[in-house]
């Protein structure tokens, strides 16, 4: 990734490059793969997550329904193992209940240490 690639993409909660958290399903508010934002997206789609079971149900319990497919909005629904661009604050309320889905540090947006700190975080990384 070069100069105008690391603008683009920002950097990740290690102070590294952003790296892409997942292209099959395409996550991310772009859907380009990558946990990166702009200021309209009030969601804060920071953090890379692997799904689980729990998670998701956890989730669906909270009125975000990740399973059900809206292919009308290029969704496919998520199932466990699937990797995905979560809102922040709804992966912090996952931890807070002990819910939260195992974190890819190297594809989770800086943007998220506004919200959770990075031993939080590290806590629940997933092994690369």
């Amino acid at each position: 990734m070069d100069g105008t690639d690391q603008d683009r993409f920002g950097r990740n909660v290690l102070g590294t490059e952003l790296e892409c958290c997942c292209a099959d399903p395409a996550t991310g508010y772009f859907r380009d793969g990558y946990c990166r934002t702009d200021a309209t997206d009030s969601g804060h789609h920071f953090v890379c997550a692997e799904m689980t079971g729990e998670f998701l149900e956890f989730s669906v319990g909270r009125g975000n329904d990740l399973v059900t497919a809206r292919l009308e909005y290029g969704f496919p629904g998520l199932k466990p193992g699937d990797r995905w661009c979560l809102c922040v604050e709804r992966w912090v309320e996952a931890m807070e209940a002990g819910y939260a889905p195992p974190v890819f540090l190297e594809a989770t947006y800086a943007g998220a240490l506004e919200y959770v700190s990075l031993s939080e975080l590290r806590a629940h990384a997933k092994p690369v």
